[in-house]
This record gives structure tokens, C-alpha cells and sequence, in this order.
């Protein structure tokens, strides 16, 4: 199972590189490339997901494919993907808390980042 969850995660992984970078190329000036990467990979997730519950597929192959590979292509696919369950189930309000707790607190850690960072990084006085 750990196998088949790290290979898909390397194929992931250069997929978003190549898909990244092809689509980086739009505008310098606009992450385009990660915007790509996430809404592909929220596709790919939800359609996943749904289809290979429905077949005969290994749980090897489903791990690979959504743990994995999606796993490795973006995290993002797996906060929509948790959202539309919620969403789905009739849980609105927790939908709704996720997703502003999911970006908002997530925006705030990025930014307490770069202060840790300058933080270390600056020059003692």
C-alpha cells in the first residue's frame, strides 16, 4: 500500500511541475500555474473519488491514484473535495466555517511565517 501511495505521489509531483510550469507561461503576473494545478486536481479528486468507490478497483490503485497521485499533484483538491461532502451531507454551516477557517487561517499562517522568518533572518542590531 506504501508503495503504491509514494509512486503515486511522484507522478503527482512531476505532473505538477510539468502542468505548473506549462501553465505558469499565461502571465508572470498571475499564479496561474497553481490556480490550474488546483482546480485540476480538485477535478480529478471529486471524479476519482466517485468513480473508483463504484468499481473493482484495488484499494491499492484507489490509494495511489487519490492519496497519492492527487496528494502529490495538490492539497487543495483535498480541501474541496472535504467541503463538497460537507456540503453534499447538508452540513452548511460547518462547510462554510472550514472554508473561511481553511483560508483565512491558512492566508494568517503564510504571513506569521514570513515574520518568523525576517525574524530570523534580519540583521542584529
Amino acid at each position: 500500500m506504501l508503495f503504491s501511495i509514494a509512486l503515486g505521489g511522484a507522478v503527482g509531483t512531476l505532473a505538477r511541475f510539468w502542468l505548473g510550469g506549462l501553465a505558469q507561461r499565461v502571465s508572470a503576473g498571475f499564479p496561474f500555474g497553481t490556480l490550474a494545478i488546483n482546480i485540476v486536481g480538485s477535478f480529478l479528486l471529486g471524479f476519482l473519488m466517485r468513480y473508483l468507490l463504484g468499481t473493482t478497483a484495488s484499494p491499492e490503485l484507489r490509494a495511489s491514484l487519490t492519496i497519492g497521485f492527487c496528494g502529490g499533484f495538490t492539497t487543495f483538491s483535498t480541501f474541496s473535495y472535504e467541503t463538497a461532502m460537507l456540503i453534499e451531507s447538508g452540513s452548511y454551516a460547518r462547510a462554510v466555517a472550514y472554508v473561511v477557517a481553511s483560508v483565512i487561517v491558512a492566508l494568517l499562517a503564510t504571513v506569521c511565517g514570513f515574520w518568523a522568518a525576517r525574524a530570523l533572518t534580519a540583521p542584529a542590531h
